[in-house]
């Protein structure tokens, strides 16, 4: 009896064994020590940027410096979703309405992009009508389209979605179209043998294959896409961020257009973090 209690005894502190092992096993000093420099790198950036900013704001007259600006910017984000009618909102409520446009075209370009790039990237027929097309077009200012886009819609709202789709849709048809290309042959004839249909090879095969080339041109489609409506809505009017700026400029208030710039690059840097996030989620190693 005492030596099968100690068998059971040895047996249930290995799991305890094996996991002080694996803790063991982590750096955690190392892990401090990133952190530690991300924070300083972080801190020693800031200070760059606040003492070049204080320098301009000295040499250059009526230019608000870091002390001012944060005053202002306290104020601003005081009451960021007040709505006292379209010409007077909150600085919230304009970033929304930017973001909506931008998921509107954004999402259009996807479902017209990802699809054209999975047909470019299979059949060379359809590659060799669309080549010359995508490399015509592809070079053109978004803000080019603008015009086409109020000539047609009639409205500034419309337009500045149009301008988002014709931005974001390049790079989700390039990459994709890659993607497929890049699929191993392999892949292609195991699905010959089993009798796939196209529509079950796009979606057993390609799909998990090019999934990372896919999230690549949804990236780059909106970072391009942010970067694009602030300009194009400064030229289009109405209420959003680029507007936002535009109306700050005409009332000579520097100070909120610094606040301005560097929430559209908070906005810009969140929207590329999360997009980071979900490809980590979806990485497919080929073997």
């Amino acid at each position: 009896m005492e030596s099968t209690q100690t068998i059971k005894t040895t047996e249930e502190s290995k799991p305890e064994t094996k996991t002080t092992s694996m803790l063991d096993s982590i750096d955690l000093s190392g892990i401090a020590a990133e952190v530690i420099k991300t924070i300083l790198s972080v801190i020693v950036s800031i200070a760059i940027l606040v003492a070049i900013w204080s320098y301009v704001a000295a040499v250059t007259d009526n230019f608000p410096g870091p002390q001012q600006t944060w005053e202002e910017a306290v104020m601003l984000l005081e009451e960021p979703f007040y709505n006292e009618g379209p010409n007077d909102m909150g600085i919230g409520w304009n970033i929304l309405y930017s973001l909506k446009r931008v998921g509107i075209g954004f999402g259009l370009a996807a479902l017209v992009g990802i699809p054209m790039g999975f047909l470019i990237g299979r059949s060379e027929i359809i590659s060799r009508i669309a080549t010359p097309i995508v490399t015509l077009l592809r070079p053109v200012s978004p803000l080019a389209w603008l015009p086409i886009g109020l000539f047609v819609f009639k409205a500034a709202d419309p337009s500045a979605i149009w301008v988002i789709f014709i931005c974001s849709i390049w790079p989700m048809i390039l990459n994709t179209a890659e993607g497929v290309r890049n699929v191993p042959q392999d892949y292609l004839n195991v699905a010959k043998v089993l009798n796939l249909s196209e529509f079950d090879i796009a979606r057993k095969i390609l799909f998990p294959a090019v999934l990372p080339n896919i999230l690549t041109g949804v990236k780059l489609a909106v970072g391009t896409a942010w970067l694009v409506i602030v300009a194009a809505e400064m030229l289009t009017g109405g209420i959003g961020i680029g507007f936002w700026v535009w109306d700050e400029w005409n009332n000579l208030k520097i100070e909120s257009i610094i606040i301005a710039i560097f929430i559209i690059g908070i906005v810009g840097m969140l929207l590329e973090q999360f997009l980071l996030l979900i490809a980590s989620k979806f990485t497919y190693e080929k073997e």
